[in-house]
């Protein structure tokens, strides 16, 4: 039986079966060892919390606020009440005098002499800032510079020994599932590491230089300004806010400022205390199918000018009506790009931006200014405004020449000029482009538009030319923008 068992084995059929079983357990192993491996990647951060713990800091600000709410109780001087009522109101929220508030916030150290990155809203207004190392210790803080505009600010600590530190990454090369890791001090809970992935990538909340990184790991109110590390261990985000529809804690949607703006933010607040943004000095708008269209454009991309007042670009030679489509060799997708690219331009660096004007294309050089000098001017372009009488309908609108009164009552000067809007057919195109009853169409076909006539003239010029829209310059409130509207019916 035994020699008949080992013949059964040495048979060559036997053989390769063995074989074949052989090489199936190897591959089995070999499959269950990668996919420990890999899950070994996800399974714990512990090497990478312990990694960059220490460079992040949990910061606690004071402030004075003049405290105000219901006037206080009168009662009669001398009343044997006097003394209970103002005990009673002295013990009140909101009443009295000025009182300390405090705020908890988080931040992280990127140089080993002190200086620390958070949010602005953190320190906003604060008084006393004061800066809790993962080793326990405490310094107080000062405020180096801010920027409101993507909500950062700097501090700078002092101390004897060199302070463990983390360096900003490359947040343009994250990708959306990406693995990231939050770390700060959640609802004044101390140090907390929360894990989760990239959800999505440049999203725009409120401010012109919006660019968040979207990541369900879990941010909460004391998160503002702490980090958002890549799996390096690189910085590559802030975090800053939270989408909560009830107003509490965190849902899973938390949004952290691109190391990509903060970085070039942080560098110019060390440098100056302040930062320093490229100015074009135009005002634009997308370009939509219909704008491209009109314009005879032959992508839906570029920012659309939509007024050029006195600045770098008018210098330059730029026009309402220009589409622009380079930046200093840059492509243009949308007017949110450009912003973004003039403001991280140079100031005073001269560049050359290539607009599409009648047809063609024409190269500026446009030597740039500085944004935050630029901010708060108002500039009205004067335009010839010949006085005109009557009313015409035509593309669901109402028209009316300016003339003395209306100029009086839109609170417009004698310098402009344009065919008022008065009244909007409720069912046309025109109203669901938001057209209404006292907007000012200054420009038709990009040319200016003085009269009736020359509205006309405008339109039944884009019919004989083939167009089916017709682009409008409306201004509304002196804040000018584009509209096309079709030309059918």
């Amino acid at each position: 039986m035994k020699s008949r068992a080992m013949a059964i084995a040495n048979s060559p059929a036997s053989a390769m079966r063995a074989l074949a079983f052989l090489v199936l357990g190897l591959a089995l192993v070999l499959a269950q060892a990668m996919v420990a491996q890999a899950r070994g990647a996800t399974e714990s951060f512990a090497d990478l919390a312990e990694k960059v713990s220490p460079a992040v800091v949990n910061i606690t600000t004071s402030t004075t606020v003049t405290a105000s709410g219901a006037p206080r109780l009168q009662v009669p001087e001398g009343s044997p009440f006097e003394d209970l009522f103002r005990d009673f109101q002295d013990r009140q929220p909101g009443q009295g005098g000025p009182r300390r508030a405090s705020a908890l916030g988080s931040g992280f150290i990127i140089s080993e002499d002190g200086y620390i990155v958070t949010n602005n809203h953190v320190i906003e207004d604060a008084d006393d800032v004061m800066v809790e190392l993962y080793s326990g210790g405490e310094l107080r803080a000062k405020v180096i510079g801010t920027d409101p505009k993507t909500d950062i600010a700097l501090l700078k600590v002092e101390t004897d020994e060199p302070l463990p530190f983390v360096r900003f990454g490359d947040s343009d090369i994250a990708r959306v599932g990406d693995w990231v890791l939050a770390v700060g001090n959640p609802l004044g809970q101390g140090f907390s590491v929360s894990a989760g992935i990239i959800s999505a990538r440049n999203r725009a909340l409120r401010g012109t230089y919006d660019d968040f990184i979207q990541t369900d790991a879990a941010i909460n109110r004391g998160n503002s300004g702490g980090p958002l590390f890549n799996m390096d261990g690189d910085v590559i985000g802030v975090n800053t806010a939270i989408l909560s529809p009830n107003g509490g804690g965190s849902i899973g949607i938390g949004f952290s400022m691109s190391s990509a703006v903060v970085s070039k933010v942080v560098d110019q607040l060390r440098q100056y205390g302040e930062t320093r943004r490229g100015w074009l000095g135009v005002r634009i708008q997308d370009v939509t199918k219909e704008d491209a269209e009109a314009l005879n454009l032959g992508d839906v991309a570029g920012a659309l000018v939509s007024d050029v007042p006195p600045g770098p670009a008018a210098d330059a030679g730029m026009q309402a009506g220009d589409v622009i489509v380079t930046f200093d060799g840059n492509h243009v997708p949308d007017t949110r790009e450009l912003v973004r690219m003039v403001g991280e331009a140079e100031v005073g660096k001269s560049v050359r931006v290539v607009v599409f004007r009648d047809g063609k294309t024409v190269t500026l050089k446009v030597m740039l200014g500085r944004r935050e000098d630029a901010e708060g001017e108002s500039v009205v372009p004067a335009v010839a405004a010949p006085e005109d009488r009557g009313t015409k309908e035509m593309l669901g609108l109402t028209l009316q020449p300016l003339n003395a009164e209306l100029r009086e009552q839109l609170g417009l000067s004698a310098d402009d000029s344009g065919v008022v809007v008065m009244r909007v057919d409720e069912t046309s195109q025109a109203y669901e482009k938001g057209l209404r009853p006292g907007d000012v169409i200054t420009e038709a076909g990009q040319q200016q538009v003085a009269s009736l006539a020359d509205l006309d003239r405008r339109v039944a010029q884009a019919r004989e030319g083939g167009r089916k829209s017709i682009l409008l310059l409306i201004r509304r409130g002196g804040e000018p923008r584009f509209v096309a509207l079709s030309l059918d019916g």
